[in-house]
């Protein structure tokens, strides 16, 4: 996804497009990988005195709520990135100590049979490990 796109994306959803807003998507933008509350507050810091970790997060949640953002978990704290902006169904390879990500393009859920009495409605699959250049 590009940052226009995100922009609109929060416009046609009745969001306001504010300077902070668009510093936090070029930030995630630039990072290419899954990144924390603390790295995004890190960079805006000497920009916005006083931000909170609140307001950022609330941004992020936000964000990922509309699509704009994909979120994990890693080592027990939130992280985020750009959403791929891709149609098409797909997971991640995540390295544990950049936060990079590759594409899987296969689905595991293919081989879950149909299970009876359970409607699924929804799954993830992440892959966790450490990439070429972590290693």
């Amino acid at each position: 996804m590009t940052i226009d796109e995100a922009l609109q994306q929060l416009k046609e959803k009745g969001y306001k497009i504010t300077h902070k807003r668009e510093e936090i998507l070029e930030f995630l933008k630039e990072q290419n990988r899954y990144t924390s509350v603390k790295e995004v507050i890190d960079h805006l810091k000497a920009d916005y005195p006083g931000l909170s970790f609140e307001t950022i997060y609330r941004n992020l949640a936000l964000f990922a709520e509309l699509g704009i953002l994909e979120e994990t978990e890693l080592e027990g704290e939130k992280r985020f990135q750009l959403s791929c902006g891709t149609d098409h169904h797909h997971h991640h390879l995540i390295c544990l100590s950049c936060g990079k990500t590759r594409t899987i393009q296969n689905c595991p859920m293919i081989s879950v049979p149909e299970i009876a009495d359970f409607d699924i409605t929804g799954h993830k699959f992440e892959v966790y490990g450490y990439c070429e250049a972590c290693r």
